[in-house]
């Protein structure tokens, strides 16, 4: 199971790094974790725990089951809620929960960590801060019993659940908060959905006038677009020297784009 909040509130510790792209990038990172999760062997289903629309249409088209948040009642109560969905159409499946924010998931990995967790009745892996979750399973007849948020690693191994010690299976640990967590995930080769995304997100400054306080920027396959003095203004900036890569927030396709935001990058 994964768990996906509406966009309109997800991710919000990004917010200050990424703007108004936050609700994108946040979709981008479940669409990623989701397919990582798909294509890995030992997976026969995903499930989405998710009250918002429009995700869960671009989820469902990747082949995830969309199961909506009925509870209502917090992150926890929607994975048990899924576990349950799971279980209905078969029974006795073991079942896992994993978090939405994993971009650079990789399905071997997946599948180490979910070939290590088969043999315990219920097994965790810490997130890559050694504070957090981002994975737990529960054998074939054993309950979630999920604790997900905050310090959960530890209230996970309080509850019965065996650590997974594995080396080497940092994609399934990097969940992304941060615009150092999304800068660590890059590093490590996120999947095409976020990686389309961010590159919408990044320019390289090209020109900039300080009496009109306007100027361009190129995209990454080097395509120039101008800026107004009200996108560099929101950016809050008070200079910016061709070169300094930048991060842009836009609006409009094709040739009908144009830049609302520029500012320094910070991911």
């Amino acid at each position: 199971m994964v768990p996906l909040k509406p966009l309109s509130v997800a991710k919000s510790r990004l917010a200050a790094a990424v703007g108004a792209s936050r609700p994108g990038l946040a979709l981008a990172f479940a669409l990623d974790t989701v397919a990582g999760a798909l294509a890995c062997t030992a997976v026969s289903d995903v499930v989405v725990v998710t009250d918002d629309a429009a995700a869960g249409a671009e989820l469902a088209g990747l082949g995830a089951r969309i199961v909506p948040d009925v509870p209502a009642a917090g992150l926890n109560a929607a994975l048990a809620h899924g576990a349950r969905a799971a279980r209905e159409a078969r029974p006795a499946a073991p079942v896992a929960a994993m978090n939405a924010d994993l971009p650079a998931l990789r399905p071997s990995e997946l599948l180490r960590v979910l070939e290590n967790a088969s043999v315990f009745p219920r097994a965790f892996l810490a997130d890559a801060a050694g504070i957090g979750t981002t994975l737990l399973s529960a054998a074939s007849g054993v309950e979630l019993v999920p604790s997900f948020g905050g310090a959960s690693r530890a209230r996970h191994s309080a509850s019965g659940a065996v650590e997974i010690a594995l080396a080497d299976v940092d994609s399934v640990r990097r969940d992304v908060d941060t615009a150092a967590d999304l800068r660590t995930a890059l590093a490590l080769g996120v999947g095409r959905h976020t990686a389309r995304y961010s590159a919408g997100m990044q320019a390289t400054a090209y020109t900039y006038d300080s009496q009109t306080r306007s100027g361009s920027v190129l995209l990454d396959d080097g395509t120039p677009v101008s800026f107004e003095a009200p996108a560099f203004d929101a950016g809050g900036l008070r200079l910016l020297r061709p070169g300094q890569r930048v991060r842009i927030e836009t609006d409009g396709k094709g040739a009908d784009l144009r830049i609302t935001l520029i500012t320094l990058q910070t991911f």
